[in-house]
């Protein structure tokens, strides 16, 4: 019984991922879950995959490079998760320890500055939904900024111009990967 339900969470997981992400480096272009919440909130799609990838991309089973839904990150060390279950337990263990600052999900959204948008735990590893959180984080800064790169910046460090600058390089790099190959 239990080897049937990973079987099945294995296919449930690839499904949620050919939804979410396209295969790495392919010319497949930005993938339609993508598409879709950078349209909601009027992103440009490109840019906001590309914040995707450069917050939690990992090389998955098939060889490809994708953002990757069940990461963590807690006092600078990634955790990557097979199942939205393990990443859960764990978010719930380093929150029963105390711990706050930790970033979560595709869009590596910290838990102490945005716990009210995610909602619960189990909430904000929903990829959907924590698409959904990070485009509005940067469409925020969008609101201030008026200017996408500016506002990449400030997605990943408001008020540190430097960090800013190293995270906006860092985006723009996966940025033209993408739209060179999409």
């Amino acid at each position: 019984m239990m080897a049937g339900r990973r079987s099945l969470v294995g296919r449930l997981v690839m499904l949620i991922l050919m939804g979410l992400s396209s295969p790495g480096w392919s010319g497949d272009g930005v993938p339609s879950g993508y598409q879709l919440v950078a349209a909601e909130r009027a992103i440009p799609e490109a840019i906001f995959y590309a914040v995707a990838m450069a917050e939690s991309s990992r090389t998955v089973p098939d060889g490809h490079r994708r953002p990757w839904p069940w990461t963590l990150n807690v006092a600078g060390d990634g955790y990557y998760y097979a199942t939205r279950r393990e990443a859960w337990e764990a978010l719930r263990d380093w929150l029963d320890q105390g711990r706050r600052s930790i970033d979560i999900g595709l869009m590596q959204v910290n838990w102490r500055y945005h716990q009210e948008r995610l909602g619960d735990p189990w909430q904000a590893l929903d990829p959907y939904h924590n698409l959904r959180v990070g485009a509005e984080i940067l469409q925020g800064c969008y609101a201030t900024e008026r200017d996408w790169w500016a506002s990449v910046g400030c997605y990943h460090a408001p008020a540190n111009p430097e960090r800013a600058a190293r995270y906006r390089r860092r985006v723009e790099s996966q940025w033209r990967r993408i739209t060179q190959d999409g």
